[in-house]
């Protein structure tokens, strides 16, 4: 029993040694310093700074007139009073009007046909045509989100008019449709607001995997040179794996509150979530995060691995996190590879949190499935320390 004891203290031992060890491997490279610190703390500024202001007013829209009467006029008003379009001017043809647009002085054309009027003295259908440059999907949705809402208030207020011809009083004529938009989890239907909450995880993580890739790539070069690595401490591949992944951890968990708590309130995004339940929840992610680097630090033969291994998978991670493509859309094959990177579980989970207030109850599925990772990539990170330190290298002839 005693010697049980005296096992598990010095395992425990081992495990606070290469703690130690990785600290000072860590804040003593200055390429790790560059991916561990300026990528979680600047990234989210410089995206932020990049989508300000992320909602889009008062876009210039040339119009073209050729009904020329007080109704078509009332309309091209209606439409100026949208906080989506700022009329500024009028074409005399659809010629004049492409050039404008073409100059990049309007980014959408509105045309009034010549019947416009007669079909509404009618009671028929006007059609009013509006030609929108599709460069920026932004202004197209913020576009048609507008036009939607005027033409909604315009059919209420022709409705109204019909009414009030045939004599009925307007205290008795039906209610005007009022049409109110409630947005959930990004009230101010940023792009920003959107995509930054998912984009701030994806940094985390990635910056995680960059400064473990090159540690690794470096000790591996130790390896090369010497036959074996001299600033590995020599303990079990469990102590070695559980010391590096917790003190990775430590490291990234002040950056993750930075990044995840802060940089929302800076630049206002929607931050409604209970801090304690979002950071609960990104606790297992980074764990995992650092086992799969620790898993993969085979692959990194030289410093420079890193940029390859790391930054090419970076799109392909924002891809099967779900953000560009939601997941249930994507193929059962995306599925199942998004299902093993834990950014993804990370991301669908603190969105819901942070965005539209969830306790961590209600993403218990994302919370279980990221420490189930954090126990795959650490029986993985030890099987691979296992065969590392059991393979023996021929030192490099000087």
């Amino acid at each position: 029993m005693k010697r049980l004891f005296r096992s598990i203290y010095d395992w425990f031992v081992s495990v606070a040694r290469v703690i130690r060890r990785q600290f000072h491997l860590t804040f003593t490279d200055l390429g790790v310093m560059i991916f561990f610190l300026f990528l979680p703390l600047v990234y989210p500024l410089i995206y932020s700074l990049i989508y300000n202001p992320e909602v889009t007013r008062d876009m210039p829209v040339v119009v073209v007139d050729d009904c020329r009467t007080a109704m078509s006029r009332e309309f091209v008003r209606q439409c100026d009073a949208t906080e989506a379009i700022s009329i500024i001017g009028y074409a005399a043809n659809m010629s004049e009007a492409r050039e404008c647009l073409n100059e990049h002085r309007s980014y959408a054309i509105l045309e009034i046909p010549k019947d416009y009027e007669q079909h509404l003295g009618r009671g028929e259908q006007g059609v009013v045509h509006f030609y929108c440059d599709m460069s920026l999907l932004f202004r197209y949705r913020t576009f048609l989100m507008s036009l939607t809402t005027l033409q909604v208030d315009e059919c209420s207020r022709l409705r109204q008019i019909a009414f009030n011809t045939i004599g009925i009083p307007d205290n008795r004529a039906p209610s005007s449709i009022q049409p109110q938009a409630f947005m959930l989890g990004d009230t101010q239907q940023g792009f920003a607001s959107f995509i930054i909450p998912g984009i701030v995880v994806l940094v985390l993580q990635q910056a995680m995997l960059l400064g473990i890739s090159m540690l690794s790539g470096w000790s591996n070069e130790r390896r090369r040179k010497y036959g074996f690595d001299p600033f590995q401490i020599r303990c079990s591949a469990s102590a070695t794996v559980l010391g590096k992944g917790l003190a990775f951890t430590v490291i990234f968990f002040p950056l993750a509150i930075f990044t995840l708590h802060f940089v929302p309130e800076i630049f206002h995004y929607p931050h409604i979530g209970d801090p304690l339940q979002y950071l609960a929840l990104i606790l297992p992610m980074l764990m995992a995060t650092s086992f799969l680097g620790i898993s993969i630090e085979g692959i990194m033969r030289e410093r420079e691995t890193c940029f390859i291994a790391i930054v090419f998978t970076s799109v392909i991670f924002l891809f099967l996190s779900g953000l560009t493509w939601p997941r249930y859309a994507m193929n059962p094959i995306f599925v199942i590879l998004g299902n093993f990177i834990p950014a993804t579980w990370a991301v669908e989970g603190f969105v819901q949190i942070n965005s539209t207030g969830a306790g961590l109850n209600e993403v218990s599925a994302q919370y279980l499935w990221l420490w189930g990772l954090v126990v795959f990539y650490m029986l993985t990170a030890v099987v691979v320390t296992r065969y590392r330190d059991n393979r023996r290298l021929v030192p490099a002839s000087v």
